[in-house]
């Protein structure tokens, strides 16, 4: 029965790492969930941990968990703050949201190392470089 559920394909939706002033002025790096649909997403759950090694050691950080009631339409919003020691792990985000009552979800990596500026490129709607995986 499981494989006749087919789940709907998750377009146009993406999640960038941004490199940006904090409230101090200071560089920081933050996860941004960027919605480039003509549709609002409803109860959007993001849960997002980092797991790899480290110097051959296998380390893995906190699941942390996040919620958005709606993000409308071409429109972007901050999930969390993220800190350089995590940058050598995979870092992995799992989104989930509604659209007209149909469940959609998608699993988006930066994979150990890819989160550098080597790897920016420009961000759609939100006129600004980071990491991006669509």
């Amino acid at each position: 029965m499981r494989k006749d559920i087919v789940p709907p394909k998750v377009e146009g939706i993406a999640m960038a790492v941004v490199r940006e002033k904090d409230e101090e002025g200071d560089d920081a790096w933050y996860v941004y969930l960027i919605n480039q649909r003509d549709v609002t997403l409803e109860n959007v759950l993001i849960s997002s941990r980092g797991y790899g090694e480290i110097e051959g050691e296998a380390r893995a950080t906190s699941e942390m968990r996040h919620h958005l009631e709606r993000l409308g339409p071409k429109s972007w919003a901050r999930i969390e703050r993220i800190v350089e020691d995590v940058f050598p792990l995979s870092n992995q985000y799992w989104l989930s949201f509604f659209i007209d009552r149909e469940l959609h979800d998608k699993k988006y990596i930066f994979l150990a190392g890819s989160i550098d500026e080597a790897n920016f490129t420009s961000l759609p709607l939100m006129n600004a470089k980071g990491v991006m995986i669509e």
